[in-house]
């Protein structure tokens, strides 16, 4: 018999807006568990902010479904994390912290992509493992959050991609492709979706599959797929 932990622990700079967004978060977690009837959890949820009803606005009978699409169970709606907010007087942000040893990584990222844009972009790591020595039972990996969306990654999924690197050629497109152009004033300049050719810190990066749908535009010199380099290790 062995217990296992899924453990989190990070702070985050964001405004005093985004924080009490949280507190009414936290609230409306404290609502559902009261197992309230449809009505009485309506009736509940304009209690709750304005600005907590903007971002999770009414949805279904009990006004709470925006807001249940955080959790993966939503019989079983909790966060899994402790938060702290540490509001110095003087300062623009506030600082508020993320804890637990049973971490909600799903339901907490949602939250924050939801409700605290002021924070964005941001990320945090977790871990998991067991009180015995188990093979198979430690792992963790991080989350990166973006004005675009939730980024997953794990430590299986990182050892996977540098296995696949010890075969010869397994690293060309790995880790995407970009379009380029040679300009005979600029030397080469990379395709980006929303402004077109320019440098490589801008290039949009394409799947295999996308770059193989991609209609690649005109240009003075036939534009030519790249497969990015592997990663420098850290």
């Amino acid at each position: 018999m062995s217990n296992s932990y899924l453990k989190a622990a990070f702070a985050l700079l964001m405004s005093r807006e985004d924080a009490a967004l949280l507190r009414e978060a936290e609230k409306a977690v404290d609502l559902l568990d009261t197992n309230g009837t449809d009505d009485e959890l309506a009736a509940a949820y304009d209690t709750l902010d304005e600005r907590f009803r903007a971002v999770f606005p009414p949805k279904g009978d009990n006004r709470f479904e925006s807001f249940l699409e955080l959790f993966e169970d939503w019989n079983f709606p909790y966060l899994d994390a402790r938060i702290a907010i540490e509001d110095a007087e003087g300062e623009d942000n506030v600082r508020v912290t993320f804890t637990g040893d049973q971490f909600g990584v799903d339901q907490v990222a949602k939250l924050i992509f939801r409700a605290c844009k002021a924070a964005l972009p941001c990320g945090f790591a977790w871990s998991y493992g067991s009180d015995r020595l188990k093979v198979g039972d430690f792992g963790g990996g991080c989350v990166v959050i973006t004005d675009e969306g939730i980024q997953w990654h794990t430590t299986q999924g990182i050892l996977e991609r540098a296995f696949k690197r010890l075969d010869v050629g397994a690293h060309e497109g790995l880790d995407g492709f970009v379009l380029a152009t040679r300009d005979s004033t600029h030397g080469l300049s990379f395709w980006n979706n929303d402004n077109g050719f320019g440098s490589l810190a801008t290039a949009t990066v394409f799947t295999e599959a996308e770059a193989a749908d991609f209609d690649k535009p005109i240009a003075n010199d036939e534009p030519e797929w790249l497969a990015l380099p592997a990663p420098t290790a850290v």
